[in-house]
C-alpha cells in the first residue's frame, strides 16, 4: 500500500429537483457576476436552462451565459470565454452540462486567475497557481469532472487533446439529479458508463501491493455500472439505475478508488485522447475500442492482476494459468462492450486509419517520442504504435 492524500472539497447535492437550489447554492459562494456555460440545445429544449436561469434572478445573481461547448471541448471557445468573463467582470463559473462543459469551465477559470496562455498548463509547460471558483449542474454520468481535479481541452491548431490536472479546478458543489440524464441517447448513455468504469480500471491496473479495500470498492463499482447499464439499454428511464450511475461516475474519478495505489496507469487514456483529438469520437466508445488491444499487450507484466479482475469482476473462475485467467477476463470485458453496443476496436467506431494515420497517432501519443506512457508496462512510441495496429 502507497502513502496517498484523499481531498474532495466538493458540495454534493443529490436528487430529483435538486437543480431548483442552484441560486441559493451560488449565492453562498458570495459572488457578483456568473458566466452561466452550457453546451448545445438540449439544456435550453428540456428547460433547465429556464429553470436555473430562474433560480438564480431569486436569489439576486446576476449572470451571463456561454453555450456552443462541444465534446472534445475546443480552446477556441475557451478563449471566447475568457474574453467574456474579463469584459463582465464575472467571478463565478457555473457549468451546465456534463465532463466536457465542466472541463472547458476549468479551463475559462484557470485563464481568468492566471497571467499567460492557458494552454501552457495544458501543455504542461507550467502550473496553474488559482483557478475561479467553479459550480456544476450535471446532465450526463460519465467523465466525473464534476468531483474531479481534471480538465481536458483540445486544441484546434494541431488537434492536440491535452489534459491538466490541479486541485485548484475542483467544483464548490455539484447539483445531481438523474432524472437530466434520462433525455440522453443510447449510445451517449452507454459511452458514459464505459468512461466510468475506465476511470476506476485505470486506477486498479497498477504496480504495488493494493488495499483490500480500495480493491473491493473498485471492483464492485465496476459491477454495478455493468450492471446498471445493462438496465438501462433497456429502460433508459429507470430512475434507480440513472442514480447509480451518477454517483459511481462521482466516485469513480473524485480520488477514491486510487487510495493506497500508485495512481494507476492511464495509458489507454492518453491512447485515446490521440483518437478523440485526430477523429472526434466519444470519449467512453474511443476507450472501449482500444482498451482490449492495450490490455492483451501489457497482460504479461501483470498476469496476477488481470486475474484477479477476471475473478472478482468479471466471474471467471481463476485457474493455475494467470495468463490464461487474464485473456478470458479481457474477452468478457469485450463482451460487456459489445452487449451495451460500444465497439472493441477502431474500425467499430466508423472510422478506417490509414498507415499514415497510425503513425501520427504514435507521433502524437508519444510526444513526438518524448515521453513514454503507461506503469502496468511502461510503453514508449513503438509499444503505441503496435497497441494502436491491433487495435485497429
Amino acid at each position: 500500500m502507497e502513502n496517498f492524500l484523499y481531498y474532495t472539497p466538493t458540495k454534493v447535492v443529490f436528487g430529483r429537483g435538486t437543480e431548483k437550489q442552484v441560486g441559493d447554492l451560488v449565492k453562498e459562494q458570495h459572488c457578483t457576476k456568473v458566466l452561466v456555460h452550457y453546451g448545445g440545445g438540449s439544456v435550453k429544449k428540456s428547460g433547465l436552462l429556464d429553470r436555473i436561469y430562474v433560480s438564480l434572478e431569486e436569489a439576486g445573481i446576476s449572470y451571463v451565459s456561454l453555450g456552443g461547448v462541444v465534446p472534445n471541448p475546443r480552446l477556441s471557445l475557451v478563449y471566447e470565454g475568457i474574453g467574456l468573463c474579463r469584459k463582465e467582470k464575472v467571478d463565478f463559473i457555473l457549468a451546465v452540462g456534463g465532463g466536457s462543459v465542466i472541463d472547458s469551465a476549468k479551463a475559462i477559470g484557470y485563464g481568468m486567475t492566471n497571467e499567460g496562455d492557458v494552454w501552457d498548463f495544458y501543455e504542461k509547460k507550467r502550473a496553474p497557481k488559482n483557478c475561479l471558483p467553479i459550480g456544476v449542474v450535471l446532465t450526463i454520468a460519465a467523465a466525473g469532472s464534476e468531483m474531479s481535479n481534471s480538465s481536458v481541452i483540445t486544441n484546434e491548431e494541431g488537434w492536440k487533446k491535452r489534459g491538466c490536472n490541479s486541485e485548484y479546478c475542483r467544483a464548490k458543489f455539484a447539483v445531481m439529479d438523474p432524472e437530466l440524464t434520462m433525455t440522453l441517447p443510447a449510445y451517449q448513455t452507454a459511452s458514459g458508463c464505459v468512461d466510468i468504469m475506465m476511470h476506476t480500471m485505470e486506477r486498479y491496473f497498477n504496480r504495488v501491493d493494493n488495499m483490500e479495500l480500495t480493491d473491493g470498492f473498485s471492483e464492485h463499482l465496476i459491477r454495478t455500472v455493468m450492471k446498471n447499464a445493462k438496465i438501462l439499454k433497456e429502460e433508459p428511464d429507470n430512475y434507480e439505475a440513472r442514480a447509480e450511475v451518477m454517483w459511481a461516475g462521482s466516485l469513480a474519478h473524485n480520488g477514491l478508488m486510487g487510495c493506497g495505489t500508485d495512481g494507476g496507469d492511464w495509458a489507454s487514456h492518453q491512447l485515446e485522447h490521440e483518437l478523440g483529438g485526430m477523429f472526434d469520437v466519444a470519449h467512453g466508445a474511443g476507450l472501449a475500442a482500444v482498451w482490449g488491444s492495450w490490455a492483451r499487450y501489457v497482460l504479461d507484466a501483470r498476469p496476477e492482476r488481470f486475474a484477479q479482475f477476471a475473478e472478482k469482476v468479471m466471474g471467471i473462475e481463476k485457474g493455475t494459468d494467470l495468463l490464461e485467467t487474464g485473456r478470458k477476463g479481457i474477452e468478457a470485458m469485450e463482451d460487456f462492450y459489445r452487449s451495451i453496443d460500444m465497439p472493441v476496436s477502431i474500425h467499430e467506431l466508423g472510422i478506417e486509419p490509414t498507415e499514415e494515420q497510425i503513425e501520427k497517432l504514435a507521433d502524437k501519443c508519444s510526444f513526438d517520442r518524448q515521453r513514454t506512457i503507461g506503469c502496468v508496462k511502461k510503453l514508449d512510441r513503438e509499444d503505441m504504435y503496435k497497441i494502436y495496429q491491433a487495435a485497429r
